[in-house]
């Protein structure tokens, strides 16, 4: 995904190098400074002149200060316009560099989400920050644990799924919990319901998620309409209760949970080239290679954003990503998602087939301007 570096050779002449430091632009970069021996020094600064001067430049006193002068032989960097763009090429890099160490060097927290393991005969939803195994649901990236437990009990609430954590051995003496005499669980582990039933309850639980409670609200509502044409009050009310319920569980969800296999979007940040934009789509939870989109182009036919966007996303590859790259990419969109200095537009939607193409080129048009503040455009079914 990295493009090719700018070189800037250092040399033995010390002087000639601080001349060559001088003429870098004072930008934001990512840059490896190589040694003649041993691994590279990785680093990303906003200002690129300031920092290699500081790292190579004379020191007058002795300092606690990094120094590279006399070490390093050569400095690749890479111009980034948006701090997405940076912390993507800082992952990369550290990646590729550092794999042993990769994951500390970037202090790359992994997002909590919703787990539920479908393999399982009497599933139940367990919130965790691990991505993997198969027949498995995954609904997030959440902001912190906290929110993703407490999204998961009020949705919890809603249907008579298990709660325990325990390793079923379903049976008629089995002592139960709380939560069965109170309605709340099917209690499959004293056989009242069977496999199928239970099955059956966990489908409902994980189209709640993945329509982002659109056709629960929907069989609810109409329930609520029906029992008031037919002047059964009480029965409206109380369905009008489990509505309004819904409605405040679905508030607490955090903005870019979604079931992670329909999680598609694109994020469109400045770019270095001129008079154009960065378009960073995410497929199924996996970056993709950043495509740099020019708003303006040069040239005799005129051909509409629209059309031209449409090209774009049309020749999209979607690489066949690992379990931990998938996570770790995840964990780069929230971390810059629910960051204080997150940049540029975020588009989401279910598939690059339903993408808002008309939103989108209002995106570019406000990034491309230069003073756009950060926006989220909802995506279907309720979908930020």
């Amino acid at each position: 995904m990295a493009p090719e570096p700018e070189v800037l050779e250092l040399g033995d002449d010390a002087g000639g190098a601080e001349d060559r430091i001088a003429m870098l632009p004072d930008a934001p970069a990512v840059f490896l400074a190589w040694p003649r021996e041993g691994a590279p020094y990785l680093a990303r600064t906003a200002l690129l002149r300031r920092r290699l001067k500081r790292l190579f430049g004379e020191r007058r006193q002795p300092s606690r200060l990094l120094s590279l002068k006399g070490v390093a032989e050569r400095v690749e960097y890479w111009r980034t316009a948006s701090r997405l763009e940076s912390s993507i090429l800082f992952h990369e890099l550290a990646r590729r560099h550092f794999p042993g160490t990769y994951l500390k060097l970037t202090n790359l927290r992994m997002p909590p989400y919703i787990k539920i393991q479908l393999a399982n005969d009497y599933p139940r939803p367990r919130v965790t920050a691990r991505i993997g195994g198969s027949r498995t649901f995954h609904f997030g990236p959440f902001r912190t644990r906290a929110s993703a437990e407490q999204f998961e009990n009020q949705c919890l609430d809603l249907f008579q799924v298990r709660r325990c954590q325990e390793d079923l051995a379903p049976a008629p003496d089995h002592p139960g919990c709380i939560y069965g005499e109170m309605n709340l669980c099917l209690r499959p582990c004293q056989l009242v319901a069977g496999k199928e039933e239970y099955a059956s309850e966990v489908a409902r639980l994980t189209a709640f998620l993945t329509t982002g409670g659109a056709a629960l609200l929907e069989t609810v509502a109409a329930a609520r309409d029906r029992l008031s044409a037919e002047l059964e009050f009480e029965e409206a009310a109380r369905q009008h209760k489990r509505y309004e319920k819904i409605q405040q569980a679905l508030r607490l969800r955090d903005e870019l949970a979604w079931d992670i296999e329909r999680l598609h979007g694109v994020a469109v940040t400045q770019s270095t080239a001129a008079g154009a934009v960065n378009l960073w789509f995410l497929a199924r939870g996996t970056w993709l290679a950043p495509r740099v989109f020019v708003v303006a182009p040069r040239g005799a036919e005129v051909v509409s954003m629209d059309k031209r966007l449409r090209e774009a996303v049309a020749t999209l590859e979607v690489p066949r990503a690992s379990a931990r790259e998938r996570q770790e990419h995840l964990a780069l969109l929230a971390r810059w998602y629910y960051s204080s200095w997150r940049d540029g537009e975020w588009l989401a939607c279910d598939s690059f087939d339903r993408l808002p193409y008309r939103k989108l080129v209002h995106a570019i048009h406000r990034v491309a301007a230069g003073g756009a503040e950060f926006r989220v455009t909802p995506g279907p079914a309720g979908h930020i």
